[in-house]
């Protein structure tokens, strides 16, 4: 039962991410300007920030993998899907972790009225109180 859920999670992830794609792109290119807008940073912080935005893009790898994966998931046997899975996850992992080593970094070369507007700009919405 866990391998089926696993499965069903990685395959509903892998879908969503693929069919949000080009969205999500253009979206992020835009609350990235706007983010670089509201900050004002300083010259002093533009390598901070060029450094920041780069460490975001991977130039199109996690989605090359959770595509690859995906195509491949039905074509498996169970055991290799597991294994491709937990591959897929500590990429994903891994991914992470640099960006949020880069966002940390970034953070830190900023004034505390710039680190309450990147908080506030970079926060997830809030999900609505009435359900």
């Amino acid at each position: 039962m866990r391998t089926i859920l696993i499965g069903l999670c990685l395959g509903l992830a892998a879908a969503g991410c693929a069919a949000a794609q080009p969205q999500a792109q253009q979206q992020g290119s835009s609350m990235l300007a706007k983010l670089h807008d509201d900050l004002r940073l300083t010259a002093a912080q533009a390598s901070a920030w060029t450094q920041y935005v780069k460490a975001l893009d991977d130039g199109g790898q996690m989605q090359a993998r959770r595509q690859a994966a995906e195509q491949m998931l039905p074509l498996i046997p169970t055991p290799r899907r597991l294994a491709l899975m937990d591959a897929t996850m500590s990429d994903e992992l891994a991914d992470f972790r640099r960006q949020s080593a880069a966002i940390e970094a970034f953070y830190a070369h900023l004034t505390p009225d710039q680190q309450r507007t990147f908080d506030r700009d970079t926060a997830p919405p809030q999900a609505s109180a009435a359900r």
